[in-house]
């Protein structure tokens, strides 16, 4: 199985380059999601940077930057779910992160075989 494009996790620093830490929020969200369906992949990429110039958004999170991801998990949990059953899990075992200021939650959830057809479709 190939894994989706990685989020960009590091940055230039006068030429060297550094890794880039996950936030509360981030890590937050990926140990409650690995925990929960012990996925063959995931992804979390904090996409913040691209709202922070909405005047809400500044606020919004307790300005700790972290409102806005995209997250992408293949795991086996999601056999026999719909994808709206799927979505809700998901929203479910973030409600806290959801209270505490998460705005935006882009979601790709998938099992393995739905990878795999959605893989083998780009690649033809």
């Amino acid at each position: 199985m190939s894994a989706p494009a990685a989020p960009a996790s590091t940055e230039a620093a006068g030429g060297r380059t550094a890794a880039r830490i996950p936030g509360p929020v981030e890590t937050a969200i990926q140990s409650k999601l690995i925990e929960a369906f012990r996925p063959q992949l995931i992804r979390v990429s904090n996409d913040s940077s691209k709202h922070a110039h909405h005047a809400a958004m500044r606020a919004q999170g307790g300005g700790n930057g972290e409102t806005h991801f995209a997250v992408a998990i293949v795991s086996e949990a999601f056999k026999g779910q719909t994808q709206i059953a799927r979505h809700r899990k998901v929203n479910g075992l973030l409600k806290d992160e959801f209270d505490a200021g998460l705005h935006a939650l882009s979601l790709r959830l998938k099992t393995p075989e739905e990878w795999e057809r959605e893989e083998a479709a780009a690649a033809a």
